[in-house]
């Protein structure tokens, strides 16, 4: 329903994503997308003519998932058995499994197959106050592939009526084809980026940066071709080992650095030098059964803004609820439920390059935001499942549940 031209919401908790309480008896209001008033009910001077009541519910910036892979096709579920049996990530794949299962599906799939197998996906996220959504590829490994996966990101975007970045993850993994021609592939990869940016599909460049994945000096080619494209860069750094991932992604400024298990508090102080943003994943970190913490304690102490994402993929992380993961960072990795949700909305943001403009409520911000069947901010990292979210907003327009 389209509500983004002149609206008004009355009686509700406001949470505006930057303090730690929230303000009773408030309102938010906007025009053509963007909020024009979010504070005390009694200050607004405004005359909406589409007016609203919230009945007194919370009322929180939309939500910013800023790390999923949910782009894929295929099904990969029976490996969760397998793994929970004690099979290795070597045995999966002989038997068919892995990733290079689903980068063969989601290569043999159409763009309309794949878009029916990703939507579904990405309208759970958006039903559960999801109003950002980051989607990478890295399912195709070659470009004709990973040209339809970003094509298929912005289509859900679109058709959801919600902002989706896309991130060109060419170095997820190298495929078969190249197992003998390692260089020719990381040449393949940074000749892409040009042509994807001025194509419009992508938004940001990422690596994996591991063992299993690629060397420090791979993902610094791929990176500097990013930046001579003009695209900001992110980095899967540090989730199996301490390979320098924090510290590479900080040297090139990076938007953020997402897992961080093995991080050492070097690195650590180098993000915040350069401002990069750590992403927490839970979902990986449980499915895994990593026993290797994130280094909380140093984020804190540094100052690091810290986000929290669903991680959302077919392998690691089959994980459909961004409050699950915000659940999630308070029960495994000691997050306080604030935390969690300034990690879900304002640092997430930031994560994606759109600090001031998503994961806060302020003037001239984005009007996206979410009316809670909740009446404090902690129940939505409290409550680990079921659905709360009454009324999901989005430039403005309600993209999910009822009026309020």
């Amino acid at each position: 329903m389209h509500l983004h031209d002149d609206g008004l919401l009355r009686d509700i908790r406001l949470w505006d994503g930057r303090g730690s309480d929230p303000v009773d008896d408030a309102a938010i209001a906007w025009r053509d997308g963007r909020i024009t008033f979010a504070g005390p009910a009694g200050a607004y001077a405004g005359t909406a003519v589409l007016r609203f009541s919230g009945a007194g519910r919370l009322l929180t910036p939309g939500l910013v998932d800023c790390h999923t892979h949910l782009v894929f096709a295929g099904d990969r579920s029976r490996e969760f058995g397998a793994r929970l049996r004690g099979a290795s990530y070597a045995q999966i794949a002989q038997a068919g499994g892995g990733i290079l299962a689903t980068v063969g599906a989601t290569r043999a799939a159409t763009e309309d197959e794949l878009l029916a197998a990703s939507l579904p996906r990405a309208r759970d996220l958006v039903e559960d106050g999801v109003t950002t959504i980051e989607i990478k590829s890295g399912y195709g490994l070659e470009p004709d592939a990973e040209r339809r996966m970003l094509r298929i990101a912005r289509r859900i975007g679109r058709i959801l009526g919600i902002t989706v970045r896309t991130t060109y993850l060419g170095a997820h993994a190298l495929p078969p084809s190249h197992a003998q021609r390692r260089g020719d592939y990381v040449d393949e990869v940074c000749a892409t980026i040009g042509p994807l940016a001025a194509e419009g599909l992508v938004d940001a460049v990422d690596g994996f940066a591991e063992g299993i994945a690629f060397s420090q000096g791979e993902v610094e080619r791929i990176f500097r071709a990013a930046h001579a494209a003009g695209l900001p860069v992110k980095l899967h750094a540090d989730q199996l080992s301490d390979g320098g991932g924090a510290r590479l992604a900080a040297r090139h400024g990076a938007l953020s650095a997402d897992h961080l298990e093995w991080t050492c508090e070097d690195a650590v102080a180098e993000m915040a030098r350069s401002g990069t943003v750590a992403v927490l994943l839970p979902g990986s970190f449980l499915v895994l059964r990593e026993t290797r913490l994130p280094p909380v304690a140093a984020l804190r102490a540094h100052a690091v803004p810290i986000a929290v994402a669903t991680d959302l993929n077919p392998g690691s992380s089959p994980l459909r609820s961004l409050r699950l993961a915000m659940h999630l960072s308070c029960s495994a990795f000691g997050l306080d439920p604030m935390e969690a949700l300034a990690g879900a909305t304002r640092h997430a943001a930031g994560a994606l390059g759109l600090s001031g403009r998503k994961g806060e409520l302020r003037e001239g911000g984005d009007a996206d935001f979410v009316l809670w069947d909740a009446g404090q901010p902690e129940a939505l990292a409290y409550w680990a499942a079921g659905r709360l979210a009454r009324s999901v907003f989005a430039g403005g327009r309600l993209v999910a549940g009822g009026l309020p």
